[in-house]
């Protein structure tokens, strides 16, 4: 039975795995640090791209190790399991919680390294025969499907593909499965292992790829010198979502109340395939629809994830964007593409990570039933076909 009283989508566990690492920990210290994490792409292509951390590589050996069946899955699930457990883990919920979860994780390419090999024994076998797990293994529902048979969670399975908003779009599905009461519980984000031979020749094929060397700062986003910086990177990031009340979030006696606000979504008509409007309209778009559902004002914004990738064209018009909502007083903009690069449908999550690193938080200590939100931090993202989204994401305190 739902109750009268105000309720909130509180943020209840994260976990992710990437060049920043993969431990709350460690993460925090390499965002701190400003670290970067790029290497050559192989002995034969110097571009620069971003591994996961040697800590998470470790994770998925252990992952592999504790069942052989996930030594058979693409790594874009296994990065989405190695993350949806440590934001599991984050949280209190017993395996009763667990009947109804549900599950929303995305990935823009998606299986795209498992498609390349068995499209390659394709092609190498005379007689054209496959494996049979060809096609359950390079599937985009096998994302969210494996991290839900994973976490023994029973309630609704959603994969899905929007691109570079896939996993921003991933929290907008959650969201509103949990604000109609059709669920109570919910695991959403992005992952993506992109780095792959025919991946890297793709971006190239755009002319966006940056041609700095892995040791020079190669990702220079909202740069001012005019280059093209895209790099591509891998990595997942997932988060624990939970309808609660105020008077519910004061009994988890713990320090951090995060909370999803809003989650706006923008559409532009493209120029190209792979273009944007100048002014980023979609941009706009998802920005004022994730303040208007919040009832706030620009002024409100502390802070701003930028989406940023790195490339001339995609860093001015979401700069003309944040000036045409937030005009000449623009909040503090962040960034990780700088140490890790783009994670494509991934990147939405992992800075949405960053972000509640960089959000300070508090207990809630008053007996008054009402609470204020103190900090407030838009992060957008937006990908190719015009879509774009931005969440905005709030600390609560009392009153």
């Amino acid at each position: 039975m739902r109750t009268s009283e105000q309720e909130f989508i509180v943020i209840r566990g994260m976990g992710s795995v990437s060049g920043l690492g993969c431990s709350s920990s460690e993460v925090k210290e390499t965002l701190a640090s400003g670290k970067t994490t790029f290497s050559p792409f192989s002995a034969t292509d110097p571009s620069p791209v971003s591994r996961i951390s040697s800590s998470g590589e470790a994770s998925i050996h252990a992952l592999v190790q504790e069942n052989p069946v996930y030594g058979t899955l693409d790594r874009s699930v296994q990065l989405a399991m190695v993350a949806a457990r440590q934001a599991l883990q984050e949280t209190n919920w017993t395996s009763a919680d667990l009947e109804d979860m549900g599950v929303n994780i995305g990935s823009s390419r998606g299986a795209t390294g498992m498609f390349e090999q068995y499209h390659q024994e394709y092609l190498l076998n005379p007689t054209g025969r496959l494996s049979p797990a060809a096609s359950p293994n390079t599937t985009l529902g096998n994302v969210a499907s494996w991290v839900a048979q994973d976490l023994q969670a029973a309630g609704p399975v959603i994969s899905h593909s929007v691109t570079c908003s896939t996993a921003i779009q991933a929290f907008a599905n959650g969201v509103a499965w949990l604000k109609s009461g059709l669920a109570k519980r919910f695991m959403v984000g992005g992952t993506e292992a992109p780095l792959t031979p025919f991946t890297v020749a793709q971006m190239k094929a755009i002319g966006i790829y940056s041609t700095l060397s892995a040791d020079n700062n190669p990702c220079r986003p909202l740069n001012s010198e005019g280059l093209n910086t895209f790099v591509l990177g891998e990595g997942a990031a997932v988060f624990a979502l939970e309808r609660m009340t105020l008077s519910e979030m004061k009994t988890l006696n713990q320090p951090q109340v995060l909370v999803v606000s809003a989650v706006g979504l923008g559409f532009e008509k493209v120029p190209s395939k792979t273009g944007l409007t100048p002014d980023g309209q979609h941009f706009q778009k998802a920005m004022q629809a994730a303040l208007a559902q919040a009832n706030l004002g620009p002024q409100h914004i502390q802070g701003i994830l930028v989406h940023a990738p790195g490339t001339k064209a995609g860093d001015a018009a979401e700069m003309e964007a944040l000036h045409q909502v937030f005009g000449n007083s623009l909040p503090t903009l962040h960034t990780v593409k700088n140490q890790i690069g783009h994670t494509l449908g991934a990147s939405g999550a992992l800075s949405v990570m960053a972000a509640c690193h960089l959000l300070g938080v508090e207990n809630l200590t008053s007996n008054s039933g009402r609470a204020k939100s103190k900090q407030h931090f838009l992060v957008n993202a937006a990908g190719f076909g015009g879509n774009c989204a931005s969440i905005l994401l709030s600390h609560l305190v009392s009153e």
